[in-house]
């Protein structure tokens, strides 16, 4: 298998490469491919990238050129240090366990070092996983599992191909949605989260999608009262966990 290390961070490159790594079972966490390069080995990548749920992306041939300055025959992918696993098939057995689901649902945070705090936070106060689109979040890289302290390694992360769909599945599943935007009139300490519970919490540049916050049941808020009335989304999500965790004794 032709690998590269560089800053921590490994490349894999070459049809046949990414073919092996993707049979085998390796975690990706995205691949890049040539846009003007068409043919049927290129078609099988794609095809077992959709089976397998990797998300990958066109680019131009310098996108490629700057992951790598080997031969990449027009695709490149980075790997990832963790294994991602699926919200569906991990909510059954929180509930088998007889627990109460505490999950967190991440809308497009693509800062890696607040992502890596996030999950330090989620371990420390007992979330069962972290669910995030596997399209526009955060890449699980060194500087990733450096700022969650190994938490990374402990709490389960669901990258979520159709994230739409997982918030679905886990809504259905008798979870209520607890969107958390400081546009809500209700503060998160009144929150029952003695109930199964998702936190959801969106990037600090957008927020929450609209789409997505129209499915939660609950809109919360920390209260402030400083002057800026915003908080970095790792310091946030630590005091919502927090805050929940407190809620359950």
């Amino acid at each position: 298998m032709q690998q590269q290390s560089n800053n921590n961070k490994e490349t894999i490159y070459g049809i046949h490469a990414i073919l092996e790594a993707l049979d085998s079972g390796k975690s990706l966490n995205k691949v890049f491919i040539q846009k003007d390069i068409f043919s049927d080995r290129m078609k099988e990548v794609i095809d077992k990238l959709k089976k397998y749920e990797v998300p990958f992306q066109f680019v131009p041939k310098e996108k490629l050129n700057r992951l790598t300055s080997k031969p990449h025959q027009g695709i490149v992918a980075s790997t990832s240090q963790i294994d991602f696993l699926s919200i569906e098939n991990i909510l059954p057995g929180i509930f088998e366990e007889g627990e109460t689901p505490f999950i967190a649902i991440m809308d497009s945070i693509t800062d890696v070092r607040n992502f890596g705090a996030i999950a330090r936070s989620a371990e420390c106060f007992g979330v069962h996983a972290l669910v995030t689109p596997a399209q526009g979040s955060a890449m699980i890289n060194a500087d990733a599992l450096k700022s969650s302290a190994g938490a990374l390694h402990k709490v389960k992360v669901c990258r979520e191909i159709n994230f739409l769909r997982s918030i679905h599945t886990i809504k259905n599943s008798g979870l209520q949605l607890v969107a958390c935007t400081e546009k809500a009139d209700r503060e998160i300490a009144d929150v029952d989260f003695t109930l199964p519970t998702a936190i959801v919490m969106g990037s600090e540049g957008y927020g929450i999608h609209e789409d997505l916050l129209a499915l939660c049941d609950v809109h919360a808020k920390i209260p402030m009262t400083g002057e800026i009335q915003s908080l970095n989304v790792s310091v946030a999500a630590g005091i919502i966990f927090y805050e929940a965790l407190k809620g359950k004794r």
